[in-house]
C-alpha cells in the first residue's frame, strides 16, 4: 500500500474511532513512528502531509533530523538515558518518556542552558509489566509534586505503552486506567499545570486508545510500514 493510501486508511479509522466515542477527530494527533524506515520513507511521510515524528534513539534518528528537522515536529518516544539529554534538547519537541527525577534533572539544567522548554509526558507503567519502563500509577502525583519546580519541563500530560494483545480490546483497562489517573491529579491539582495530553496507543490498539481518551497516538507499521 502507497504512503498515501495508509495515511488516508489511518485517518478513516480514526475518525471512526472518534465517533464512536463521541469526540472530534481534531484532538487526536498521529505520530508517524519512523525508527525502522529509512531517510527516503520518512521523507515520503513528511511529503504526505503528517508532521510528527517519533524516534526512539537518537543514533537512529540522527541522519533524518540533519534532513529534514525543519518539516515536522520531533517526539522522542524511546526510554531517554540520562547522558543522551544533551542530544536531544532543541531537537525534540516533546519527550513522551519522563519517568525518573534524575531524567527531570538534566532535561530542566540542558533546557535552561538552552533557553528552551521541553514539552514532557510523564511515563507511567500502567499494566505493571517487568518489561516496560515508567513510573508506577501511586508514584505518579509524588512525582508530579518533586518536579513542579523545574521552569523548564511543562509537563502537558501522560503516556503509557499497553501490552501486545492479539484481541485489542484487552487493552482497554489499560488505556482507561491511564485516563482515569490522569483525571485523578487533574482533581488533586498534583503538576503545576493541568494535564490535558494522553500519549497512548499503537498500530495494534489504538482504536481502543481513542475510545479512551487518546490525544496523541504513536504509529509504526500500519502508517510507515517496514523495511
Amino acid at each position: 500500500m502507497r504512503m498515501h493510501n495508509r495515511v488516508e486508511h489511518v485517518a478513516e479509522l480514526v475518525e471512526q474511532a472518534c465517533r464512536r466515542a463521541g469526540r472530534s477527530s481534531e484532538d487526536v494527533n498521529i505520530i508517524a513512528v519512523t525508527k525502522y524506515v529509512s531517510l527516503e520513507s520518512t521523507k515520503h511521510v513528511l511529503d504526505s502531509g503528517l508532521r510528527h515524528i517519533g524516534e526512539n534513539r537518537w543514533q537512529d534518528a540522527k541522519a533524518k533530523w540533519e534532513s529534514l528537522g525543519d518539516r515536522g515536529q520531533w517526539h522522542f518516544i524511546g526510554h531517554l538515558q540520562t547522558n543522551k539529554v544533551r542530544e536531544v534538547i532543541g531537537r525534540f519537541t516533546y519527550i513522551h518518556s519522563l519517568d525518573r527525577l534524575s531524567l527531570a534533572k538534566e532535561l530542566d539544567k540542558r533546557a535552561e542552558a538552552g533557553n528552551t522548554k521541553v514539552q514532557c509526558f510523564v511515563q507511567v507503567n500502567v499494566s505493571g509489566e517487568e518489561s516496560k519502563y515508567g513510573l508506577r500509577p501511586e508514584e505518579a502525583e509524588p512525582f508530579l509534586r518533586e518536579i513542579a519546580a523545574y521552569h523548564n519541563l511543562d509537563v502537558i500530560g501522560l503516556m503509557t505503552m499497553a501490552p501486545y494483545e492479539a484481541n485489542p480490546e484487552d487493552t482497554r483497562p489499560v488505556f482507561r486506567g491511564l485516563r482515569e489517573l490522569r483525571d485523578e491529579l487533574n482533581e488533586r491539582a498534583a503538576g503545576r499545570d493541568p494535564l490535558t495530553q494522553l500519549s497512548m496507543g499503537m498500530s495494534n490498539d489504538f482504536e481502543v486508545a481513542i475510545e479512551e481518551g487518546a490525544t496523541w497516538i504513536r504509529l509504526g507499521s500500519i502508517l510507515v510500514g517496514k523495511e
